[in-house]
């Protein structure tokens, strides 16, 4: 057995506080083995149960979320109320005067026209200003195609005109107006003078679909005879649309004025015709007054006569505004186209005697088709038109050569 030394004496009988340290902690550990032992033996705890909310956690997320968006709302409209309510009283948004309105495009529709409609908004807030209303009312001035109203903050308005294109004068009852291509009727502009024949046939009274149907027929006219780059369209100086079946133009030639029945087509093919044998119909003819083309064979020459027309004159003061307008002279004659009558005015024994001689002579040089339808040097591009005259006009039995007309039956369809 060992001896116990006098220093393990001490250590057993004086233990220092590491000891007892490491003593409570092996009583700890005996503890757990002790509590995990038992464990599987003792009695299950009761169970606690949760207070739970009425409503599930996602209908009550979503009730949150809606009220959050309630309350945005209802503080946008709260803003956007006061803003109306600011905007409807605020003197910053009032149209002042005519100088907050700014205006463009505008030639012959003068300034007063335009405020014969926006001025009755002088003084009004410009956000109740009816736009679309006051659009439609610039578009009854005569001149205005098109128009536009644009508000801009915080008080101005800017008007913008799109004008109408004049593309012929019209004659219309005692006046001289322009008129687009559309039909539509304009006054005549002070600030440009214009070059374009008188068209006729129209009246004020009709809808502007019937005149906008004569314009369509004067727009191919000016089209087609405009097409070769001759501008053929500078020589007329009255177009007559009455009849859309005979469309008649009146030349400005310096010889003298000469009216052309063109028919409903063909029309640069049949004036062509007109050029080509006007020198020698000058030459055959006293007095060159009309030329009926619109048959396929024959040519009339002579066929109408002039007079005056039944039509309100024209005052001083429109013929010369007119004038200053570029309308040429000739248009500005009234003047009506009649048939010319079947019989002879009656002459005196001796001269009848004489007349017919000489009528008899002519009509037998004249049954030669191509003595006065065929030029000399016809143009490559014309056809060669044989002629059938045969008498009806009382003028040939006073003048030295006869007007052939066209035989009965060879108009064409």
């Amino acid at each position: 057995m060992a001896r116990k030394t006098e220093a393990t004496i001490q250590e057993e009988l004086y233990s220092t506080a590491d000891d007892q340290a490491r003593e409570e902690i092996d009583d700890a550990r005996l503890i757990d083995l002790d509590v995990e032992k038992e464990s599987p033996f003792l009695r299950g705890q009761k169970r606690v149960p949760a207070r739970r909310s009425p409503l599930p956690k996602k209908t009550a997320s979503r009730l949150l979320h809606s009220l959050l968006a309630i309350s945005i709302a209802a503080l946008g409209f709260a803003f956007l109320a006061g803003i109306y309510q600011y905007g409807q009283h605020s003197w910053r948004f009032r149209l002042e005067s005519s100088d907050n309105m700014e205006m463009a495009g505008l030639s012959n529709v003068t300034r007063a026209q335009i405020m014969e409609v926006m001025g009755g908004d002088i003084g009004r807030n410009v956000f109740f200003i009816p736009l679309d209303q006051r659009q439609k009312q610039l578009e009854q001035i005569p001149w205005v195609e098109s128009a536009s109203v644009l508000r801009f903050a915080p008080n101005r308005l800017r008007i913008e005109i799109h004008e109408r294109t004049p593309v012929a004068f019209a004659r219309i009852g005692s006046r001289i107006m322009l008129v687009d291509a559309g039909g539509a009727l304009m006054e005549l502009s002070l600030k440009r003078k214009y070059s374009f024949p008188v068209v006729v046939g129209m009246n004020a009274s009709e809808p502007t679909a019937s005149r906008a149907g004569r314009m369509k027929i004067y727009n191919q006219l000016i089209r087609e005879l405009d097409s070769s780059g001759a501008r053929y369209s500078e020589d007329l100086s009255e177009v007559d649309l009455a009849d859309s079946e005979d469309v008649k133009i009146l030349t400005n030639d310096p010889g003298g004025e000469v009216l052309i029945h063109l028919g409903s087509s063909n029309y640069l093919e049949r004036f062509k015709i007109y050029i080509a044998h006007l020198r020698e119909w000058r030459q055959q003819f006293l007095r060159l007054e009309s030329v009926d083309l619109r048959y396929e064979r024959q040519i009339i020459v002579n066929p109408d006569r002039r007079g005056l027309e039944a039509q309100t004159p024209m005052s001083r003061a429109a013929a010369k505004a007119a004038l200053s307008a570029g309308v040429k002279p000739a248009a500005l004659e009234s003047r009506l186209l009649t048939k010319a009558p079947v019989h002879a005015a009656p002459l005196k024994p001796t001269a009848l005697k004489h007349a017919e001689r000489q009528l008899a002579g002519k009509k037998a040089r004249l049954s030669t088709p191509q003595h006065w339808h065929k030029p000399t040097a016809p143009p490559s591009h014309l056809p060669s038109l044989p002629a059938s005259p045969a008498l009806g006009s009382p003028r040939p039995l006073l003048s030295p050569k006869p007007s052939p007309a066209i035989l009965k039956g060879s108009e064409s369809r």
